[in-house]
């Protein structure tokens, strides 16, 4: 007789032992039991008795002229088993769920303008899709954004290359390189005039999140050539369109928000040659699997993307 596992001891159990075990319990014979599995009488017999040596060699079964009955030990164990081999299934079944993106959840951020139609399109098409997927989501700038992605709190970030945040930590899946415009007052001189360069707009007064223009959106007017004059500190997008339409200054505007403008509002394109304004991404920390949920929101905003005039 093997010896008894201490009381402290978990015992090594094949899931196997507890699948025989269970069905010779549920229909009182080996012969049943393997009818039910497909197997041979002989290999349920072996997976009972491996299982009662794991446990310390007494028997789980009488063995009777027809049939078998559970002992005492049997009857202990015929809980604990079917709890193991339902948390098993439980596993599986979820598991089973994430694969076919039918269940888990999906945390991502994004910043302020891609809320604008990118998100609330992909959101849509995926919600359409995944319904049974748990979704959160967060906004804010790319560097905040980044850091709650390392820290483990976001699965996926929607973010750009406006203010240099740090990338090289990230797996990168790019969605666009944004264009830029130029708003101004419907009645600005400029409103009918096509693209522009900024440096037509340099004596104007600026509108923008930042005093500085540094890390900005407003960088393309320091590649041009000139330091903007920002009069008017506003962070949300659409006051920004409200002190544009009453003739307080002239803003930029980039291609995700350019479908939400308001009419009082001309969009003049910027013309700058040197660069893109910036590139848009969806990032996944490097060296982390993404779950499958995450791979098909970064589809439905690929396709979120080509449904958006100007991108």
């Amino acid at each position: 007789m093997a010896p008894m596992p201490s009381p402290h001891e978990l015992p090594d159990l094949s899931t196997v032992w507890l699948r025989a075990f269970l069905e010779v319990a549920r229909r009182g014979s080996f012969t049943g039991a393997a009818r039910s599995l497909g197997w041979t009488q002989s290999a349920v017999s072996r997976q009972i008795s491996s299982l009662e040596s794991a446990l310390g060699g007494g028997p789980l079964f009488d063995r009777l002229p027809r049939g078998v009955r559970l002992t005492e030990a049997g009857r202990v164990l015929v809980p604990h088993a079917e709890a193991v081999v339902e948390a098993l299934h439980g596993a599986g079944r979820e598991l089973a769920a994430l694969r076919e993106v039918a269940g888990g959840r999906l945390r991502f951020g994004a910043f302020a303008t891609a809320d604008a139609a990118l998100v609330p399109r992909a959101l849509g098409a995926f919600r359409e899709r995944h319904p049974r997927v748990r979704v959160s989501r967060e906004e804010g700038f790319t560097p905040a954004l980044l850091e709650r992605l390392a820290a483990g709190h976001l699965d996926l970030a929607v973010v750009s290359t406006t203010g240099g945040a740090p990338l090289e930590p990230y797996t990168l899946h790019h969605l666009l390189d944004e264009s830029l415009y130029v708003a101004v007052p419907a009645a600005h001189p400029l409103a009918d005039g096509g693209p522009v360069r900024l440096g037509r707009l340099a004596d104007a007064d600026w509108i923008s999140g930042s005093a500085r223009p540094e890390g900005t959106l407003l960088d393309a007017a320091l590649r041009q050539g000139f330091r903007p004059r920002v009069a008017h500190v506003v962070a949300e997008w659409t006051a920004k369109q409200g002190y544009v339409a009453a003739g307080l200054g002239v803003t930029l505007v980039p291609a995700l928000a350019a479908e939400s403008v308001r009419p009082d509002v001309a969009l003049l394109p910027v013309l700058d040659e040197r660069a893109p304004a910036r590139a848009v991404y969806a990032a996944t920390v490097r060296g982390r699997t993404p779950a499958p949920a995450v791979e098909a929101f970064v589809g439905a905003l690929r396709e979120a993307v080509r449904r958006i005039p100007g991108c």
